[in-house]
């Protein structure tokens, strides 16, 4: 633990990478990573341009002899999910991730890491910089805000890239290619609650959930891992009916993208039942740790006494909102009955947060079937609006439709099988890739993702497999070589 990752291989993709962790580059903060993909460019003299909403392109002419190869837009996005563990000091915005050496992997102290897509942009770098590599003409695309919407991607022109041929470096799963994608929306939420002053007979408590796993709400989606909202709806709903508790405030979840790991909830109890609500949270603690043992072993429900003199929630208000996130429905909602093991549709309940007597709730729908995404996404609606909760939906975005003949799907699996004597599985993927919104915008592309194995990614037990970094680089080499002619 702890070596240089600059003494791993390939070095000069690792390199990069240990750079790139220096600089903050959380969604909607990308100013600094932008600045030094500039300052890349203009030191290796390279011809790069900047679009309006700050998506960066760079080109590369070719080696010699390659001059006549198709032109291939390398594409990745400079933002992280910023997620740490709560009692990790951290600020995204200022300080350094701080990755470190583990066996096979690579991972960050209390963190995420952003090897997703940290190793994109690397291996990006690396290629544009490299004297050694044969390849014909070269751009790299670096979109801006993918983490949160996509929006990057979504805000790119006609013209603006011009490849053939696009290579998408943000998938999470050593030799598997990429061909298709599910689309995405969120759905919003907002309680307005009636607050009231507390019986001077009443406990404030608070109660917490904790030690949850966490993980990409699309890639994780099927693993079965607890999610802290949902099991703190299931304990605080069950102790409204039975000993008439009130809510203080509820928060949980930070990201739209993330499973959440975390809950926190004040509350309010009469004081003759103090013992009796805690005594049940030691119960409900024992019996989610049974359900979620084998997923989840490090999951902890505890309440303690506190001190507040904040006003409650009234009783219609209390309920409404509990009964709303204990209904809404979270996790896989169908699976795929075309392509064995895909999730097809699914919904994550991700945040809720109290800001006064108004409480914001984000979920996030997945689906590669647009009618599905649809259907879920109004689902989810329908029950916060029987709460009497205000909602709106976001804009979405498309899915990426499997493309089983594209040229570049072909040339991979040849280039695959020659490395490394066996065929590479081609998959759809139940996570918002921009290669939809991009084959939008850019219809001749034929395009393909594909990345080295990341675990736990848009959670602080992120973490990349060194041997399969080494593995998709020699891929994206062999790869860019091998491009067919104009």
């Amino acid at each position: 633990m702890g070596e240089k990752l600059g003494r791993l291989q390939p070095q000069i993709l690792w390199n990069h990478f240990e750079e790139i962790c220096k600089i903050p580059r959380p969604s909607r903060k990308e100013e600094k990573i932008s600045q030094y993909i500039i300052s890349f460019a203009k030191k290796n003299n390279l011809e790069y341009k900047v679009d309006k909403f700050g998506n960066i392109l760079v080109k590369k002419k070719a080696t010699e002899g390659k001059e006549n190869l198709q032109t291939v837009t390398l594409q990745c996005h400079l933002d992280m999910v910023a997620e740490k563990n709560s009692d990790v000091q951290h600020d995204f915005e200022k300080d350094p991730i701080q990755p470190y050496v583990d066996g096979d992997w690579v991972k960050a102290k209390g963190t995420t890491l952003g090897a997703d897509n940290g190793i994109g942009v690397a291996a990006a770098l690396a290629v544009l910089e490299s004297k050694e590599i044969e390849h014909g003409p070269i751009e790299a695309l670096f979109t801006l805000d993918e983490e949160t919407g996509l929006f990057g991607a979504q805000a790119l022109q006609p013209g603006f890239a011009e490849g053939k041929i696009l290579l998408n470096m943000d998938s999470e799963e050593d030799s598997a290619l990429y061909i298709g994608c599910a689309g995405g929306q969120n759905t919003f939420a907002k309680f307005v609650s009636k607050l009231t002053e507390p019986p001077k007979n009443s406990t404030p408590l608070n109660i917490s959930v904790k030690g949850l796993k966490g993980g990409h709400s699309g890639l994780d989606i099927s693993a079965g891992k607890g999610n802290a909202i949902k099991i703190m709806a299931r304990l605080l709903i069950q102790l409204f009916e039975k000993f008439d508790i009130r809510l203080i405030s509820i928060n949980g979840g930070s990201k739209h993208n993330a499973i959440p790991r975390e809950c926190f909830a004040d509350i309010r109890v009469n004081s003759k039942f103090f013992n009796d609500v805690t005594n049940f949270v030691e119960d409900y603690n024992k019996i989610i740790q049974s359900e979620l043992s084998s997923v989840e072993p490090e999951l902890n429900v505890s309440a303690s006494q506190i001190k507040s003199r904040s006003k409650i929630m009234d009783k219609a208000s209390t309920y409404n909102l509990l009964a709303a996130l204990y209904a809404v429905p979270h996790g896989v909602i169908k699976m795929s009955a075309d392509i064995p093991g895909l999730v097809e549709t699914s919904t994550n309940l991700a945040v809720v947060e109290t800001k006064g007597k108004n409480v914001n709730i984000i979920t996030s729908q997945r689906s590669s079937v647009d009618s599905e995404k649809n259907d879920i996404s109004s689902v989810v609606a329908t029950i916060f609006k029987l709460a009497k909760a205000e909602v709106k939906h976001g804009d979405g975005y498309p899915g990426w439709k499997p493309d089983i003949h594209s040229p570049i799907l072909g040339i991979m699996k040849s280039v695959f099988n020659s490395l490394y004597g066996k065929e590479p599985e081609v998959k759809a993927i139940h996570a918002g890739l921009e290669c939809g919104i991009i084959k939008e915008k850019y219809p001749q592309m034929d395009m393909i993702s594909f990345g080295p194995t990341i675990i736990g990614a848009h959670s602080p037990d992120e973490r990349v497999q060194i041997s399969t970094v080494a593995r998709f680089w020699e891929l994206l080499l062999n790869v860019l070589k091998s491009v067919p002619a104009n």
